[in-house]
């Protein structure tokens, strides 16, 4: 996810490398423990640190972008509260397998400092960062100018007196697991409680020591980092629930935005053509985790992807910029599906005729389904030396599996649950890890809010968000624990000062107009509709949300 412009952050990173004071030095010996939650180095290494007066300087200085990013955060005022300490935490996890072993991870710990609402006890934000294939990510290095996300949380929450805890994850930065555990909601609850818990056993041991945790506690996520978020939050409530008396993980309210939590009903609507942007890097992550996490994805990559890229299924996350591997060929930019439809032959042996008669009858109708997705079919003379990454044989059973035990959403609506049961086919082994990370099998007893954009292209709303929205719905305690804010106004053009529907149209045209305007603009605001246009103003309505608790 990237949501500032590289020259900004390029800007500020050099001025927080200015004002590094050089302390990343613990000079205690390594906690060898490989039990969960354990904190590596304590003290952990600080990066950075930047006084509230010089952070918000410094975004005054990088002009419009920067001017705009401390007005969306400050509400207009101009003046960030806080300041904030960088920490470097490494901590002990397990990883993605079946049975599950420890490893390593790390991530961030932003502890704000200054004055009043800035030290003594504070809440913390648990935060989840966005899909990354970026191997080297790192949330507490805001001196690289890589770390976009890094920085808005940076500004959104801890310049605003909360303490940030944010994981890189396993398989990213330090962490030895050659994998990510991507969408794996079980290893990515555990990795969130782990982080959380080594974080703390640095407070008090760290120059701001002042600044403590005041018990309460909040999730927060975007894109993967809502799904992780959500999940974070479950096992939480699970934990709390079965310890009355231990309030160490009590939720005190969630916000996700743009995740994907209805992974069944996402998966089919992807099967059935409905391909999102970035499926070619997505879905190799989704099959290497899966595979670890159950062993029966596949026998071999072959099965899943066509040739040139069946020995590159596990390549991501990468230090190889993604741009790079695409023009070498280790995986197609676009091409997700064969824009020949499976035939009969493609479906799986032993699939009951009814079935067949509907699949060979529902073949024509989805490669693709409207122009809308055109994108992610070959061929194309734009790009004359790619193929499509998934193999028509699989995806005929995917979809065979998707007909006899429909989800519930996708093609038609009717129960939105997920499917009750899955078939033996590889198709139906993919769909039974769906099933199985799929969060419509839970309610929330804590407050939720739920944030996105109606037309976004890579994590679809109606799909994910709405569907969360019409399962929880009914079975809520009270219908005030759930939110839902969609930041896209359309088709209306205007929204009142100040909302985050207003933030979004103005990014969005100048994202439009920076193009060009015309076919130019409108394929930029596609591209940048995930990754740039909604999550600031949905970290800023979450922030706002937390503030009333």
């Amino acid at each position: 996810m990237r949501t500032l412009t590289s020259l900004f952050v390029a800007a500020l990173a050099a001025a927080l490398a200015a004002c590094n004071d050089g302390t990343g030095g613990s000079t205690v010996t390594p906690d060898p423990s490989t039990a969960r939650g354990t904190l590596i180095w304590n003290p952990p290494l600080r990066i950075a640190t930047l006084t509230a007066a010089d952070f918000t300087a410094e975004l005054n200085a990088q002009g419009p972008t920067g001017q705009q990013l401390l007005a969306l955060v400050t509400g207009g005022t101009g003046i960030l509260p806080c300041g904030v300490d960088f920490h470097y935490i490494q901590y002990a996890t397990v990883d993605g397998g079946n049975p599950q072993q420890a490893t390593t991870a790390s991530g961030a710990l932003m502890v704000p400092t200054g004055g009043a609402g800035c030290s003594g006890a504070r809440p913390i934000v648990l935060y989840a960062h966005g899909t990354d294939v970026d191997k080297t990510i790192n949330m507490a290095d805001v001196t690289n100018p890589n770390n976009t996300e890094g920085v808005l949380v940076a500004a959104t929450f801890a310049a605003f007196g909360y303490i940030v805890v944010a994981p890189n994850y396993a398989g990213y930065d330090s962490s030895p697991l050659p994998y990510h555990p991507f969408l794996n909601g079980d290893q990515n609850s555990k990795e969130m409680i782990d982080a959380l818990t080594a974080a703390r056993k640095a407070l008090g041991n760290i120059p701001a020591a002042g600044t403590t945790d005041s018990g309460k506690l909040f999730v927060a996520g975007y894109s993967e980092g809502g799904y992780v978020a959500m999940a974070a939050q479950k096992a939480m409530q699970a934990f709390s629930l079965a310890n009355p008396g231990n309030t160490s993980l009590q939720v005190t309210a969630a916000g996700a935005s743009s995740g994907p939590y209805a992974l069944s009903s996402f998966g089919d609507a992807v099967f059935f053509g409905n391909v999102n942007l970035g499926a070619t890097a997505f879905s190799p992550m989704i099959a290497t985790s899966y595979q670890h996490a159950f062993g029966n994805i596949y026998a071999a990559p072959t099965d899943i992807a066509e040739a040139p890229y069946a020995a590159n299924v596990g390549v991501l996350p990468s230090a190889t910029p993604i741009n790079t591997l695409f023009a070498q060929g280790v995986l197609p930019q676009l091409f997700f599906f064969n824009h020949n439809p499976p035939t009969a032959a493609d479906i799986p042996a032993g699939t009951p005729a009814p079935i067949v008669s509907a699949l060979t009858s529902l073949f024509p109708t989805i490669t693709p389904p409207s122009a809308q997705f055109a994108f992610g079919f070959n061929p194309s003379p734009n790009f004359p030396n790619e193929t499509n990454l998934v193999k028509n044989t699989f995806r005929a059973a995917y979809l065979a599996d998707a007909l006899l035990n429909p989800d519930g959403v996708v093609p038609t609506p009717t129960t939105g649950l997920p499917p009750a049961a899955t078939g033996a086919t590889l198709g139906g082994t993919l769909r039974g890890a769906f099933k199985a990370n799929d969060m419509r099998s839970w309610v929330p007893t804590s407050p939720v809010l739920l944030c996105g954009g109606h037309q976004d292209p890579t994590v679809f709303y109606q799909v994910n968000t709405q569907t969360m929205q019409a399962f929880w719905t009914p079975q809520l305690l009270s219908p005030a624990l759930l939110t839902v804010v969609d930041v896209d106004p359309a088709p209306a053009t205007t929204a009142p000062a100040g909302t985050p529907q207003a933030v979004f149209l103005a990014a969005q045209t100048a994202v439009f107009t920076g193009a060009g305007g015309g076919a130019a603009g409108t394929q930029a605001v596609l591209q940048a509709y995930h990754g740039t246009l909604v999550p600031p103003p949905c970290t800023v309505t979450v922030r706002g949300f937390f503030n009333t608790f």
